[in-house]
């Protein structure tokens, strides 16, 4: 992403006092944070690492029927 995509507010002085970023960019930012708030907690941490390591998983409509729906 350019920096030419980010707009700035200023006041009338010519500080700047806000950023617009475009909504993809915001996205990532949230999870970067949300991620960085899970592995605080050693217990997610350890959820998180099992779950990306994991290789087998439950097939959407055993999910489902377990789920009723």
């Amino acid at each position: 992403m350019s920096p030419s995509t980010l707009q700035y507010i200023s006041d009338e002085t010519g500080e700047v006092k806000a950023v617009i970023v475009p909504i993809e960019l915001w996205r990532e930012i949230e999870s970067e944070k949300e991620t960085a708030y899970l592995l605080e907690s050693v217990v997610m941490k350890k959820r998180l690492l099992d779950a990306k390591n994991r290789e087998e998983g439950i097939p959407l409509e055993v999910v489902r029927e377990k789920l009723g729906i």
